[in-house]
């Protein structure tokens, strides 16, 4: 099998073991796609069709609100999922857009392929939950206290304790977007540090 295959299903296993029958079904559903920096993998407003694994590259999950600010709710760097989640699953028109900030190589599958291979094999369902509820119902809960209890400067000190390797990547404006702060008041938070 691809390395890149098997640090896919890696990647899934850490919420679910999947059967070899499983793997095997799933795969015939993969495609690889390649991202330019500053590519848009989903637009706002559109319906989102796919779920996509990062090989390897950055990107993010923002909106832009009616004023024209950015406002950044994650980042999808290697290893993970990516999807507008929610418009995904509801098959609706998507708040959010999802860009790539740098060049990243995607292994995509369709959603509607994958629910129906779900029927089939319970392992890879298993693996659909684990993973909702640990990305989008525990750590959403997380990211709202975070927002609402604590300062600018404490939300940047807790992003660059979790998110280390990131600040190294990330350029200013999108740490800013992603605290919901100017990057004027991001320059000012790093200089009393």
């Amino acid at each position: 099998m691809d390395n890149r295959l098997t640090s896919f299903f890696a990647a899934m296993e850490q919420y679910a073991l999947l059967s070899e029958e499983a793997k095997q079904a799933f795969a015939g559903q993969l495609h690889f796609r390649e991202l330019k920096k500053k590519e848009i993998y989903l637009s706002q407003g559109e319906i989102p069709q796919k779920i996509a694994y990062v090989s390897h590259g950055l990107l993010s999950y923002y909106t832009i609100q009616e004023n024209g600010d950015v406002v950044i709710k994650r980042f999808f760097a290697e290893h993970s999922f990516v999807a507008s989640t929610a418009a995904l699953v509801k098959q609706t028109r998507g708040i959010f857009a999802i860009e790539a900030l740098e060049d990243a190589l995607l292994i995509e599958f369709r959603f509607e392929q994958f629910k129906q291979l779900m029927h089939h094999y319970t392992d890879l369902a298993f693996f659909w939950i684990n993973y909702l509820e640990e990305n989008w119902v525990a750590r959403k809960e997380e990211q709202e206290i975070t927002l609402k209890y604590l300062t600018a400067k404490e939300r940047y000190l807790s992003f660059i304790q979790h998110h280390p390797t990131l600040v190294k990547r990330l350029r200013q404006h999108h740490i800013a977007a992603y605290l919901g702060v100017t990057p004027t008041q991001l320059s000012r938070i790093r200089k009393e540090l």
